[in-house]
């Protein structure tokens, strides 16, 4: 062997030591700063709090998408030491986007300096007051019940902000909250719980990480008092979809109840709500709404890029989508057509009422949106392929340039990621947190046609979605800073 490749591979290798190194140092700055200010750290709007060295180093490499290198931590510490010397008060403080505006700005400031300006929204009298815990109760604990679990868990910080109180369930029979709880511990597809999780069965409670979540048993909840379990002004979500309509959810505004929130698409005049597109149109004294579906969030936040640059026409969408629970394993009866089909087996052609609900969630869009479904053998991550009609011609690499840029400095930056790996799959889009990915590689345009690809975790990236919108309306959604954008002329 060379000894010039051995002396460049030991460079690589202790370069990679270094930056070890410094990201470990990192983790417990931004621990503190989200136990004891609840200020979260994002880098390009993605949370560094509880992660792992090596996904902070992964997270970092995310920004070859702006400026075509990779961001290093020796570029973004000193930015989060700054943080600490700041009396910041509860917000999001994305350092990310604190290093690519120091790099343009020609003023000779410090990086001290620079950061107490550029977050100067988080300080003094400018600080939002720390807000009270709010109650939250989960009705239903399936596969999106426990996602959500999982999330509220890991959002609580230090203490503030949302607070799982309870769950409320069927009974199962004997051992059901030790089930329940096994199943919250470890799931197939999502993982393993990030935590400890222990059942007090004398006192129906599931302990996760500190919080007691006490397990109600019901079979109706116009039977249930929340506040003799102590649950006050909370806010329900109702993630069994059973009830879909106003009169419907009506029934769980109990005792302890203050709003309640569907995870599916709510029917009459129950407001279907898209984080990042519509949810600053909920009103203050509205109890009732709805996320809409996980494709309807997939869909929309693109679709609305689209049509403020472009100008949509018309539009069809065709989700190619994970079989779910509502279908059976093996041919059975089932009430629907098709649905009665192995899901396991089969390529299952079915409807989805994810066009029709564009209207709700963009009522000022005029253009005709249809839409159709397959359910396929894949048990997560489904992909949306919209094919749009725009009010104007342009290129492939003009919308791949324009929808790069919205997913990392616009306002939909949180629901819309980019990707550019030439041959991703479904599967690396599990655990997603955003409501759709770009897929770059098979986004095609031609004249005034342009088809794009949008990748889902129609579990996971959905559930996060929800919690946005109940981060929202609790009032413990913080402003984000610097809110000033970059753009980037350089494509990735």
């Amino acid at each position: 062997m060379k000894d010039g490749l051995v002396t460049v591979n030991d460079d690589v290798f202790t370069n990679w030591m270094k930056r070890e190194e410094i990201a470990e140092s990192m983790i417990p700055i931004i621990g503190r700063l989200q136990r004891e200010r609840d200020v979260t750290v994002l880098l390009h709007s993605r949370s560094l709090v509880n992660k792992s060295v090596v996904s902070i180093l992964k997270t970092h490499r995310f920004a070859r998408q702006i400026a075509g290198e990779e961001l290093s931590v020796t570029e973004t510490l000193p930015f989060l030491q700054a943080l600490t010397a700041i009396d910041l008060g509860p917000s999001q403080i994305d350092i990310g986007m604190l290093a690519a505006l120091y790099k343009t700005d020609d003023r000779g400031l410090s990086v001290a300096d620079f950061t107490a300006e550029a977050v100067v929204g988080a300080t003094g009298a400018n600080k939002v007051e720390r807000r009270e815990s709010r109650d939250v109760v989960l009705y239903g604990f399936g596969r999106i019940g426990r996602l959500l679990a999982r999330l509220l868990i890991e959002k609580a910080g230090s203490g503030n902000g949302l607070r799982l109180r309870a769950i409320v369930v069927r009974n199962g029979g004997a051992e059901d909250i030790v089930k329940r709880a096994s199943l919250l511990r470890r799931d197939s597809i999502h993982g393993q719980f990030h935590g400890t999780i222990t059942v007090d069965e004398a006192n129906s409670k599931i302990i996760a990480n500190g919080h007691e979540i006490t397990v109600i048993y019901s079979d109706d909840p116009t039977t249930v008092d929340y506040t003799a379990y102590g649950i006050n002004e909370a806010i329900l979500i109702d993630n069994t979809g059973r009830w879909r309509d106003r009169e419907g959810l009506s029934k769980h505004l109990r005792p302890g109840i203050a709003k309640v929130v569907l995870t599916a698409p709510g029917k009459g005049d129950v407001p279907n709500i898209v984080h990042g597109v519509n949810h600053d149109t909920i009103k203050p004294d509205e109890q009732i709404l709805s996320c809409a579906s996980c494709t309807t969030n997939a869909i929309v936040p693109p679709l609305k890029a689209m049509a403020d640059e472009y100008g949509v026409l018309r539009g069809h969408v065709e989700t190619v989508h994970s079989f779910t629970n509502d279908q059976n394993l093996l041919d059975n009866y089932h009430s629907a057509d098709r649905r009665g089909r192995s899901a396991p087996l089969n390529m299952v052609i079915t409807e989805t009422g994810a066009a029709s609900a564009v209207s709700k969630a963009l009522p000022d869009l005029k253009a005709k949106i249809t839409g159709s479904s397959i359910r396929v053998p894949v048990p997560d991550v489904s992909i949306a392929i919209l094919n749009l009609q725009l009010a104007r011609e342009t290129t492939r690499e003009e919308v791949l340039d324009y929808l790069r840029d919205v997913s990392l400095t616009s306002p939909l930056k949180r629901q819309i990621d980019f990707i550019t790996a030439p041959d991703a799959v479904s599967s690396d889009f599990i655990g997603s947190r955003h409501a759709s990915i770009v897929d770059a590689g098979a986004t095609k345009v031609e004249g005034d046609n342009a088809i794009l690809y949008l990748w889902y975790d129609n579990e996971f990236g959905y559930s996060c979605q929800v919690i946005r919108v109940v981060q929202h309306v609790s009032g413990v959604e913080y402003p984000t800073y610097p809110n000033r954008v970059q753009k980037s002329s350089t494509p990735a």
